[in-house]
């Protein structure tokens, strides 16, 4: 198999780079390093980590992916889809490991775009990335309802039933100012953008500036900025950052190794591949959905190994950072693209940005209120979530509701890892079974002047999921009268494997008992070859000579038509 070249899509996209699109990626890159600040720090304590683990996360992961990625426009950092994953391997094998483990799974997603297999991860039924969206979505929402409401919680534990267990024991702690601010939190994100869909006569602008102007400005720093601002001059009794975490470090994060150790390697195979399944799944999904809004002429179609390969090297690199598993991110993606960058440099000058400010402004987040960033992550969570496909699910098949109601109940009890697993397993069930209901053998009239003639016709793909269905030819064939010929037609059958050909060989072994003559024609490409190289020709060649009858149409040997 040939590797992948390793070729960045900065290279590709600085040709004809000119000062009129510097322009567009600064402006589009220092508007994503805003957005990204708040949600950096608030995946990261969702997690169960400091926030500047986020940030730095978001800083040089972001950076990285930008530089080496596969993509013009992706943004990458911490994501929501993260906190659930991270959350319990902490919880279960701690800080340490969790490093290890992303930096291990930075090496797995390096060797899958290495080796080409970018492409595998569209393999993945869309019923089992919906189902599963969703239920990371209700997973998050659950996991910040504690700091939504001020609850006195000392640590919450890393299962859903565990969690909503010990908060409904402790609802009666629930802090009004902290549901206060994380209501208006919740709500001004949702009515923000509607605020400013039309230019309204009643507000009075400076000239030059219109409502439309404001909207511009992200609605989670609005949040962010005024009710941290409230909070901290009313003196609302509500938990911060500097209560809980000291704030946040002014200054650049150190190089350290984990302690490493190849036992401990072989304990978190299982969180590895989670964190490499889902870093590759969203960053492609991220990605592609990139390449569907793009109508800017310099944005190409995404090399979907380049961009696993970049994420590997992010992966890898962070940990060393105290950072978290990076991918790419959807909605600060989608905020880059739209606010018109046009090469990977707005990704990079997002990186600088939010670098920037952590190492200027850190001191002005203690005063940022948990509740305010639950809020936020409230908003991110109702916003993941592909809610509509449950109405839909009455327009699609069984098979589809069962594997996207199944992943997404699956996320939610036990994990993704087991939500994942079992909806491939579940979808290649069922794929075998409509398959083999596609499989068919129609049986023909037989030719006139050969009553002892039975001749069948066989449809679709002929494999391990689909023999039961030759039963009733053999029992069919054991019925008849001695002497009995049987033909059967393949010009409709276009697959055949090992298990079908086995099915075949009983035809051929019933036909012999009756001391008849089995006879094929129309055989298609692939299951002539399969039939060549086992020898079932050569056993056709060598049954006894058929009894003189009259001519009858299609081939009376043995042997099948090339």
């Amino acid at each position: 198999m040939p590797l992948s070249p390793f070729r960045p899509r900065t290279l590709d996209a600085l040709h004809n780079y000119n000062q009129t699109r510097l322009l567009a990626d600064l402006g589009a890159g220092v508007t994503v390093g805003v957005v990204a600040l708040p949600l950096a720090m608030a995946f990261a304590i969702a997690s169960g980590l400091p926030p500047q683990a986020g940030l730095w996360t978001a800083i040089i992961g972001g950076f990285l992916v930008a530089l080496l990625g596969g993509t013009s426009v992706q943004i990458g950092g911490p994501a929501g889809a993260f906190i659930v994953i991270v959350y319990g391997i902490v919880e279960r094998y701690g800080v340490a490991n969790l490093l290890i483990s992303t930096a291990c799974a930075g090496v797995l997603l390096f060797a899958l775009g290495l080796l080409r297999l970018g492409s595998l991860v569209r393999f993945v039924p869309v019923s089992i990335v919906i189902g599963f969206t969703n239920g990371i979505a209700v997973l998050i929402a659950v996991s910040q309802l504690k700091d939504f409401l001020g609850l006195a919680i000392e640590k919450m534990p890393g299962n859903f039933f565990s969690q909503v267990h010990v908060m409904a024991l402790h609802i009666g702690s629930v802090n009004p100012y902290a549901l206060g601010l994380g209501a208006a939190c919740l709500g001004g994100l949702f009515l923000w953008p509607r605020l400013f869909m039309h230019d309204s006569p009643v507000l009075r602008l400076p000239a030059g500036y219109s409502v439309r102007s404001f909207a511009r400005i992200p609605a989670p720093v609005v949040a962010l900025i005024t009710l941290t601002a409230l909070s901290h001059s009313m003196g609302y009794p509500v938990e911060t950052l500097g209560t809980r975490f000291g704030g946040i470090p002014q200054s650049l994060p150190v190089f350290a190794l984990p302690e490493f150790s190849w036992e401990t390697v072989r304990l978190l195979v299982a969180p590895t591949i989670t964190i490499a399944l889902l870093g590759a799944i969203e960053s492609l999904l991220c990605a592609r959905v990139a390449d569907q809004l793009a109508t800017s002429p310099y944005l190409r179609k995404h090399d979907p190994n380049q961009e696993l390969m970049a994420q590997g090297v992010a992966n890898f690199v962070v940990p060393f950072f105290g950072g978290m598993p990076v991918t790419g991110t959807i909605a600060r993606t989608v905020t880059n693209l739209r606010a018109g960058a046009t090469s990977p440099v707005a990704g990079i000058v997002h990186a600088v940005t939010l670098g920037v400010i952590v190492l200027l402004a850190a001191p002005l987040a203690l005063h940022i209120p948990l509740a305010v960033l639950a809020g936020i992550l409230l908003h991110v969570a109702w916003n993941m979530g592909e809610w509509h496909e449950f109405r839909r699910l009455k327009h699609f098949s069984n098979h589809y509701r069962l594997l996207l109601l199944g992943t997404f109940l699956l996320t939610v009890v036990f994990d993704l890892t087991v939500a994942v697993e079992v909806g491939l397993v579940l979808a290649c069930a069922l794929f075998v079974r409509r398959m083999s209901e596609l499989f068919r053998a129609d049986p023909q009239a037989a030719p006139e002047g050969e009553p002892a003639r039975l001749t069948w016709q066989l449809h679709g793909a002929l494999f391990f999921g689909a023999t039961t269905r030759i039963d009733p030819l053999v029992a069919a064939i054991e019925a008849a009268p001695a002497g009995v010929q049987v033909h059967l037609d393949l010009r409709d059958l276009f697959a055949l494997d090992t298990t079908g050909l086995e099915g075949l060989e009983e035809i051929l072994k019933a036909v012999a008992e009756r001391g008849g003559r089995l006879t094929i024609s129309g055989a298609q490409a692939q299951p002539h070859s399969l039939m060549e190289r086992s020898g079932f020709h050569a056993l056709l060649a060598a049954q006894a000579p058929a009894p003189a009858t009259p001519p009858a149409p299609g081939p009376s040997s043995g042997e099948t038509p090339g």
